[in-house]
């Protein structure tokens, strides 16, 4: 399956958190959108990477994507070299995208700019047909290079190099970020849990996030927005275009 834009990034709920109204808003102009896991966030502070794996489904089905697949690498102890980038491409060359979106370039969570230079790497040397690697059935594959890579803007500012209007999407990415109740505030989860509250479980977290959508949205004149930055030149073809 060929998709438009996959957004490949460190943990279950990033995408969720950092672009999920981006998706939305591209799905709804007709493109076809997926998402990677590097990781099932085994080493957060509550949850369980089988819990989280069932949240990123219930997500994924408020989000309307059909797409979903986990690498299953080691969450916190991954690295950016040649194994970890091998793990990656195959993924890059099943989908095609012409877009990728990954993880912010600096970040409060190490996974997540470490995270982001490991798929913008893989993204590059997805492109080498030197490079081999197979599907699942064994087959080839043939090298893919994406025509862009975006990043995400996660617990740190970064100005952004460029915002997405998300205003009519903003609700249902909220509702997506709550599938993931372990991780997120959640009356009812932590009145049935011993685990301990986290940096990003209390009320004033989500608040944030919500928060940030509205800052990012006010800098270009609508509701709610979410900021990517790119590596890149970007161009346009029509002026008319910009907000």
């Amino acid at each position: 399956m060929k998709l438009d834009i996959l957004a490949i990034t460190a943990h279950p709920d990033d995408v969720e958190l950092g672009c999920a109204g981006t998706l939305l808003a591209q799905m709804a102009l007709g493109k076809k959108v997926g998402i990677v896991d590097l990781t099932r966030g085994e080493l957060g502070t509550r949850g369980t990477p089988e819990g989280r794996i069932q949240e990123a489904a219930d997500a994924a089905n408020v989000l309307g994507i059909s797409v979903r697949d986990n690498v299953g690498i080691a969450d916190g102890f991954f690295a950016n070299d040649e194994a970890h980038q091998k793990a990656i491409i195959p993924y890059i060359r099943k989908y095609q995208p012409d877009i990728v979106i990954t993880n912010a370039f600096d970040d409060r969570h190490p996974d997540h700019a470490r995270g982001g230079k490991l798929v913008s790497d893989s993204c590059f040397y997805s492109g080498l047909r030197m490079i081999e690697t197979f599907d699942s059935e064994g087959n080839k594959q043939e090298a893919w290079r994406p025509r862009l890579v975006f990043h995400i803007i996660q617990d740190r500012y970064i100005k952004p190099d460029f915002v997405v209007n998300i205003t009519d999407f903003h609700e249902q990415k909220v509702e997506a970020i709550r599938a993931f109740k372990s991780q997120f505030f959640n009356p009812d989860y932590d009145e049935n849990s011993n685990e301990p509250q986290s940096y990003i479980s209390s009320p004033e977290f989500l608040n944030f996030i919500i928060a940030r959508a509205q800052e990012m949205g006010h800098a270009i004149g609508v509701k709610y927005g979410e900021g990517f930055t790119t590596t890149r030149m970007l161009g346009v073809q029509d002026l008319s275009s910009f907000i």
